[in-house]
């Protein structure tokens, strides 16, 4: 069985002629389900006990074995005493009286992820380190050939001027130079054969580990004993040699041109970066983590909206004059801009903790990544700029003629939607977290323009990209860019701000005319004004959800209000 390395972008529910996209998975039939779908499976009463999670915390399916004694029974249990699996039939037998049974499937799913994880450590770790260092041996296999150019060099410049005195002395130092390059680049090729029997050797290792994983006989899996990696081979870097010019005299020739001289420095070990900083293995989910993954998926299952709103509490943010953007950053954090360019972030206080000046203004042109790097528009340069948590800053995708409007990081597969404009037309395009563009969306189906300025974007549950368009409302399209629908409002003068969506798919959108956020569910329909004037809402301008549910509305004051509306 090929396991890609990577999660593919949609997954589609598994019930027939519903072409959805997959969020949740029954770990009791093995189906992958959509949020509808999900509700009416749970509705049937032969269903209403099964296991429904989110789809990233599915059981692996046990591969169906027939039992070797009772062949129209599955093994599916293993007895703990024996350490055998079995079928049900046979745990009723007189040798396994009394003796306790595990769910063979718990324990072939973590077997399963054991094996994965081991695989991730060499594609994560082990081939990248070794690569690195083997690309430094190539690297330093150059520079000893440009050393030893520069040598010659140097020593032809001295003999140039004492030809007739130089010719014997010259000799042998080139031959004394050539049998140290000899050595050196011997040594070299030796490490780089060393990396690349090792690299062969990973290789071979995860192939073997990929066979074991498509094996159809868990038993198999099990019995296998989980592999020791070995070590990375340590090399050395080249200790190279100077030259020493010397005196122009014909009585001491050798002095005088100079002497190749290797320093008597122990060679240095190439730096091997340790496994913990690459690839943290204590992310790897505990069953307890697992089970309260679950309990948070049930609890999701189950909220809803409420009956009404509830202010919490309100703060204002330093160093801007407005709040038109604000951008969830870590659990107790966010990012909130103005429209003069000022980017603040601060704690949920309102305590100052960076500020940055862009040129961004009154659109959504700054999001959070999952790895926690901020990214923002620069509209002057028509570049797209990111900072990692080290502060680092770079010039992460350039645009061309087109300019960076809004930005939003997906939290389903981690692309990057960028609304993007010229003088005469507008554009959502789809970039993977490398920045490869993947996806633009312009038109819809009749060939009319979906866009004219797309100030704010986001992404809803089900893979919809929702963009607030000054000019044209908000406007959703699905995952592959078909247009589904555009909301203009429930009166003439809508002009949407600020959008965001939530976990159970409700789209949220600030309207600057009637100064409201509107609250609607994933198809259009309307549901209610969900914030209004007379709630205290002064010309909304931005909103977004954090993972605790909380609803921050940034306003035109640097003002930001938090309510509860879900529970």
């Amino acid at each position: 069985m090929d396991i890609p390395r990577r999660a593919q972008h949609f997954l589609e529910c598994d019930i027939e002629e519903c072409d959805r996209n997959c969020e949740f998975y029954c770990n009791t039939c093995h189906q992958r389900l959509c949020k509808q779908c999900r509700d009416e499976h749970l509705k049937g009463q032969e269903n209403k006990n099964h296991e429904v999670v989110l789809y990233q915390q599915r059981k692996r399916q046990l591969p169906v074995e027939k039992c070797k004694i009772h062949p129209t029974k599955d093994v599916d249990m293993l007895c703990k005493e024996c350490q055998v699996a079995v079928c049900s039939k046979c745990a009723t037998q007189r040798e396994h009286w009394g003796h306790i049974f595990t769910d063979l499937e718990s324990i072939y799913a973590e077997k399963y992820a054991d094996f994965q994880e081991e695989i991730s450590k060499i594609h994560e770790y082990f081939l990248p380190t070794s690569q690195h260092l083997q690309e430094e041996i190539k690297k330093d296999c150059s520079e000893i050939k440009n050393i030893m150019d520069n040598l010659r060099t140097s020593m032809k410049t001295e003999g140039e001027s004492l030809k007739s005195l130089v010719d014997i002395v010259i000799s042998e130092n080139m031959k004394q130079l050539d049998q140290i390059e000899h050595s050196l680049l011997e040594d070299l090729n030796t490490h780089d054969k060393t990396m690349d029997d090792y690299n062969t050797y990973l290789n071979t290792l995860v192939k073997e580990l990929h066979r074991c994983l498509s094996s159809t006989e868990p038993q198999k899996l099990m019995s296998e004993k989980k592999p020791k990696i070995r070590s990375i081979p340590e090399t050395t870097k080249p200790v190279t040699p100077g030259f020493t010019a010397g005196q122009y005299s014909k009585s001491v020739v050798i002095k005088l041109l100079g002497k190749i001289h290797v320093p008597n420095t122990k060679a240095e070990k190439r730096e091997i970066k340790p496994i913990e900083s690459v690839y943290n293995t204590a992310m790897k989910p505990t069953h307890k983590q697992m089970k309260e993954d679950r309990k948070k998926s049930d609890k999701k299952q189950t909220m809803s909206l409420s009956a009404s709103v509830t202010k919490v509490r309100e703060f204002t943010v330093p160093g801007v004059d407005n709040a038109f953007h604000v951008s969830p950053d870590q659990s107790d954090r966010l990012w909130t801009s103005d429209n003069y360019g000022n980017l603040v972030q601060t704690d949920l206080q309102g305590n100052e903790v960076q500020k940055i000046k862009t040129n961004g203004g009154s659109e959504g042109y700054h999001t959070v990544t999952q790895d926690g790097d901020l990214i923002f528009t620069d509209q002057d340069k028509n570049i797209i700029k990111r900072i990692t948590q080290d502060n680092n800053i770079t010039e992460f995708i350039k645009i061309g003629y087109w300019i960076p409007f809004s930005i939003h990081s997906s939290h389903i597969n981690r692309d990057l939607l960028v609304g993007m404009k010229t003088d005469k037309e507008a554009k959502v395009t789809r970039y993977n977290k490398t920045g490869k563009e993947l996806q633009n969306i312009q038109r819809d189906n009749k060939g009319q323009e979906l866009y004219e300025l797309p100030h704010y974007i986001t992404e809803n549950i089900n893979g919809d990209i929702c963009t607030s368009d000054f000019r044209k409302g908000v406007v959703v399209v699905n995952k592959s860019g078909q247009h589904r629908f555009c909301y203009t409002g429930q009166e003439s003068g809508f002009r949407p701000y600020g959008i965001c969506t939530d976990v159970l798919g409700h789209i949220l959108v600030c309207d600057s005319y009637s100064n409201t956020v509107h609250l609607l569910d994933q198809d259009s329909q309307f549901l209610s004004l969900l914030l209004t004037q007379q709630q205290g809402v002064y010309a909304p301008r931005s909103v977004c959800v954090d993972d605790e549910k909380n609803l921050y509305v940034g306003q035109l004051t640097n003002t930001l209000t938090v309510h509860k509306y879900l529970q």
